[in-house]
C-alpha cells in the first residue's frame, strides 16, 4: 500500500445525500407541442380573463335579447330617454333610475318598469339592441377569421411556394389592392348595393386578407428551402402534400397569431362605419350605429352611449388579450422567459 492509499482510504469519506432520490435518473414524461400551448396559454391570466370575457359577451348576444319582452325595433312612447334601472340592485344606490338627482321611473309613474340599459330617444330597450349589435361584431369576428384562414392563407401559400413570374403576378394584384383605401371600397359598394353588412362584408372579402398573405408568404420563402421540403421533394411528393402537410403546420402558429389580431380591427372597422353611416342602417342595431345614436344627446342623457361602447371596448380589449397570449404560448422563445 503506498503513501496515497494510506492517507486517503475508504473510511476518510462520508455520503451526504443519503436519500434514494437523489440517487436515481428522473425521467421527464415527454409532452407534445399543442399540450405545451395550452399549459403555456392558461398560464397567462391575461388571455384567459380575455376568453372569459368573450365568452360571457358572447352569452349574452345569443341569449340576452331573449331575457326581456322587447325587441331591437320595439317602441314604447311614454318609455323614452330612460336611465338604466335595475330590480334589486336599484337599493343599493345604483341602477335606480335617477339622472341628475331625479329618479325619471317615479316622476313618470312607471314603478313597476325596469330596463337593465335604459332605453333610447325613441323608447326602444337598450339592453335588447345591444346585445343585438354585439352579433353583428361577433360575426365580423368570425368573417375576419375565415377571410385570413382561407384566402389569406392559401394565396400566400401558392405564392411564396411556387414563386417565378406566377408569384411577381400574385403580389402585383394585392399592391393595386392594397393601394386602394377600404373606405372607398365600401362607399362603391354601398353606391351599387344598399349600405348595410353585405357591403361590409365583401369589402373585407377584398382586402381584408392581404395581411395575412404577406405574413404567409414571407414564411413559406423561409421555409421550403430547407432540408426537410428538399427531402420530401426528393421522395416524390406532391405539390399539394407539401403545402399541406410540410409547410402548413410550420407556419400555423403564425397564422393564428395573425387571426387574432385582425379580430379587434375588423370589429373597430365595421363600427366605424356603422359610425359615418356606411354601415347597418337603423332600425338595425350594430354597435356602431347605437354609438352613433348616443353621440347625438351624449350631454342630455349619456346613459345611451356608455352600454355601446363599454360592450365595444371590452371585446376589443378582450381579443388583444387573446391574441397576446396566443403569442406568447405559439412562440417557441418564449419558453426561456
Amino acid at each position: 500500500m503506498n503513501q496515497l492509499d494510506q492517507k486517503y482510504d475508504k473510511k476518510s469519506f462520508e455520503r451526504i445525500l443519503n436519500n434514494e432520490d437523489f440517487q436515481t435518473d428522473v425521467v421527464y414524461k415527454g409532452i407534445s407541442f399543442w399540450k405545451d400551448v395550452n399549459l403555456r396559454f392558461r398560464q397567462n391570466k391575461g388571455a384567459v380573463v380575455g376568453i372569459i370575457f368573450i365568452l360571457i359577451i358572447a352569452f349574452f348576444a345569443f341569449l340576452g335579447p331573449s331575457m326581456t319582452t322587447h325587441t331591437y325595433r320595439s317602441k314604447v312612447d311614454d318609455h323614452i330617454n330612460l336611465p338604466a334601472r335595475i330590480q334589486g340592485i336599484e337599493k343599493l344606490g345604483i341602477f335606480n333610475g335617477e339622472s341628475n338627482g331625479i329618479n325619471v321611473y317615479e316622476v313618470r309613474g312607471l314603478d313597476d318598469v325596469y330596463y337593465w340599459f335604459g332605453t333610447d330617444t325613441l323608447g326602444r330597450d337598450l339592453w335588447t339592441r345591444v346585445w343585438v349589435g354585439t352579433r353583428v361584431s361577433l360575426y365580423i369576428a368570425f368573417l375576419a377569421v375565415i377571410i385570413d384562414m382561407f384566402i389569406g392563407m392559401g394565396y400566400g401559400l401558392v405564392s411564396g411556394y411556387i414563386g417565378g413570374r406566377l408569384d411577381t403576378f400574385m403580389q402585383r394584384i394585392i399592391e393595386v389592392l392594397s393601394g386602394i383605401p377600404n373606405l372607398v371600397i365600401v362607399t362603391l359598394f354601398v353606391i351599387v348595393l344598399n349600405p348595410g353588412i353585405i357591403s361590409i362584408s365583401l369589402a373585407l372579402v377584398i382586402t381584408g386578407w392581404i395581411g395575412m398573405s404577406r405574413v404567409v408568404r414571407s414564411q413559406v420563402l423561409k421555409l421550403k428551402e430547407l432540408d426537410f421540403i428538399l427531402a420530401s421533394k426528393t421522395l416524390g411528393a406532391k405539390t399539394s402534400t407539401l403545402l399541406v402537410v410540410d409547410l402548413l403546420p410550420n407556419i400555423f402558429g403564425q397564422v393564428i397569431i395573425m387571426s387574432m389580431f385582425s379580430i379587434p380591427s375588423a370589429i373597430f372597422y365595421e363600427s366605424f362605419l356603422a359610425f359615418i353611416g356606411l354601415g347597418l342602417q337603423p332600425p338595425l342595431a350594430s354597435l356602431g350605429v347605437l354609438i352613433n345614436d348616443g353621440y347625438k344627446s351624449i350631454l342630455v342623457y349619456p346613459h345611451i352611449i356608455v352600454s355601446p361602447i363599454i360592450v365595444l371596448a371590452i371585446l376589443m380589449v378582450s381579443f388583444n388579450l387573446v391574441a397576446d397570449g396566443m403569442r406568447d404560448a405559439l412562440d417557441p422563445k418564449m419558453k426561456q422567459q
